[in-house]
């Protein structure tokens, strides 16, 4: 029997990838019985920021990782795949669709046990996995700073707003994805660069793929942006309490944080006009805000890379500047939470066990890593290597060459002086003896030699 804490995206892909070694698990939730600010629902694996898993194709490394988590039978995965909504190139999801699937096969396995319960200590069962999140209460997390003898660490982070689509102004607003692409996920097999199969039935299914571009894009003219720019940067943000000093992750700054680094900084990130043109000019807009659709009905649309902190109304007053969210309604305003997570380098081993009591495992935010698909694919290497400890079994590590086995060694070697958390990207990967000269090129290389060092460890495995 193994025990995990914690229903997220790491708990319950430990709980499953146990479950297909055969072994029993019992996996604790605090929600309902304790919720949280930032969660609305009781769901298993309920996705608090964004509803983007990022890039699903094999030229970035989030989607190498994607591909490499389908082909060891990922439950985040697989529950991603039928819950995705038009998001161009990258895979988003239904948020409460995916979630509900999420938590149908939690609770239906026959081998996983669930409680909704609060854990205030670390219990001495073994062995243990710790996959509370981000979030974990203050009570547990002391427990878990006097297991690990160390002071924790953090960083805060921000939610994206989400409108009603039938209260945009499409007059204002085009519908198109970046250089035309639109969602067709991709795979690698026998060397060449394909469609997947299971990826691209799903976008079918899903209408991901309609062929006018997954985005709404909002231009801005160079006085429009001007304008909107003016106002962000004089804007209340909401105060963070309790704590003498902010620190953002750098992946996901608040907008008003970026606008003050200079005014043209939102122009190259999150409302850069590269790769669109505007139908109603025909020419490239100054800026751009762009929406993705946030659910299967379509009628929910997150704004693409606003997290912020700003006051709600301040939000509503601001955001509304913006061509085509004149008259917008907010389902959901941005708001700014502390992430907590252990100094993994100090603590962990590339198995995710630790280094002191190899029965006790950490798993997603809060061993180190930042993402959804990165705090699943700790929850997939520590389940089963759980289950490993169960069966009598030595534990295992992924190849270096693959995302999953690169993202483990950061996570263990990383400098521990000033560690932050990293999403997977292909710099933690080893080089390529022979690299090829083109950029893209070199990326596709990376991930041919992943999955071929993923397909000979799966067969090594299996004999």
């Amino acid at each position: 029997m193994i025990h995990i804490i914690g229903g997220g995206l790491a708990g319950c892909e430990a709980a499953w990838q146990s479950t297909l070694l055969g072994v029993p698990v019992t996996l604790h939730e605090m929600r309902p019985q304790r919720p949280t600010a930032v969660h609305k629902t009781d769901r298993l694996a309920e996705l608090v920021c964004s509803n983007s898993f990022r890039g699903d194709k094999l030229d970035n490394a989030v989607g190498l990782l994607k591909e490499e988590m389908r082909n060891l039978n990922s439950l985040i995965m697989r529950a991603a795949d039928v819950s995705r909504v038009p998001a161009g190139t990258a895979l988003a999801v239904d948020r409460e669709h995916f979630a509900q699937v999420i938590t149908e096969a939690i609770e239906g396995h026959p081998l996983i046990t669930l409680l909704r319960e609060e854990v205030l200590r670390v219990p001495k069962v073994r062995p243990l996995i710790i996959a509370t999140g981000p979030l974990t209460t203050g009570a547990f997390f002391q427990e878990i700073s006097t297991l690990i003898g160390g002071k924790q660490l953090y960083f805060y982070d921000a939610i994206s707003p989400i409108v009603l689509a039938d209260t945009i102004n499409q007059s204002r607003v085009f519908r198109a994805s970046r250089w035309n692409k639109n969602s067709q996920p991709q795979m690698i097999e026998n060397g060449e660069t394909v469609n997947s199969l299971a990826s691209s039935t799903t976008a079918v299914s899903c209408g991901v793929d309609d062929g006018q571009g997954d985005y709404l894009n909002c231009p801005l003219t160079k006085e429009e942006y001007d304008l909107f720019y003016d106002a962000l940067i004089k804007a209340e943000s909401a105060t963070v309490h309790d704590f003498d000093k902010e620190i953002f992750f750098e992946g996901c700054l608040p907008i008003e944080v970026m606008a003050h680094r200079g005014r043209d900084t939102l122009r190259f990130g999150p409302m850069k006009p590269v790769g669109l043109i505007d139908p109603h000019t025909g020419l490239k807009p100054y800026a751009v805000v762009q929406l993705r659709q946030d659910n299967l009905a379509g009628d929910h649309y997150s704004l693409v890379g606003f997290q912020t902190q700003l006051k709600w109304s301040e939000q509503a007053r601001i955001l509304k500047m913006i061509p085509g969210l004149e008259s917008v309604e907010f389902v959901r305003l941005g708001m700014v939470h502390r992430n907590t997570y252990i100094n993994g380098p100090t603590v962990l081993r590339e198995t995710w066990q630790m280094k002191e009591f190899p029965d006790l495992f950490f798993a997603g935010q809060i061993s180190g890593v930042e993402g959804y698909v990165e705090s699943a694919a700790s929850g997939l290497v520590a389940g089963r290597n759980a289950a490993g400890l169960v069966l009598g079994q030595a534990p295992c590590t992924l190849p270096r060459e693959t995302a999953i086995g690169a993202l483990s060694y950061y996570v263990a070697n990383a400098e521990a002086q000033n560690y932050q958390p990293t999403n997977i990207t292909f710099g933690i990967l080893p080089p390529l003896s022979k690299a090829p000269r083109r950029r893209q090129e070199r990326k596709m290389a990376l991930s041919a030699r992943a999955l071929a060092a993923l397909n000979e460890w799966q067969a090594m495995a299996n004999t």
